[in-house]
């Protein structure tokens, strides 16, 4: 099977992957990305983070701490 992702990287096209998320991180795809899709770097936007702190429970523990902290100021 051809693998398009190399042929962009060895024609110097860098991968970037538009969906950062804890998830990703905690999990290992990133890493399994970065080592088999040739992902060499990742970004997010507003839109996105939005969503990852609405739509899932893997933030809410440590947005908790951050407001906690915020209050003892």
């Amino acid at each position: 099977m051809a693998d398009h992702l190399k042929e962009l990287t060895d024609a110097g096209v860098a991968i970037w992957l538009d969906d950062l998320s804890r998830a990703r991180l905690v999990s290992g795809s990133l890493e399994q990305l970065v080592r088999e899709s040739h992902v060499v770097g990742v970004t997010t936007n507003p839109t996105i983070f939005y969503r990852a702190l609405s739509r899932s429970d893997a933030y809410t523990e440590q947005v908790v701490d951050l407001c906690a902290a915020r209050r003892l100021r």
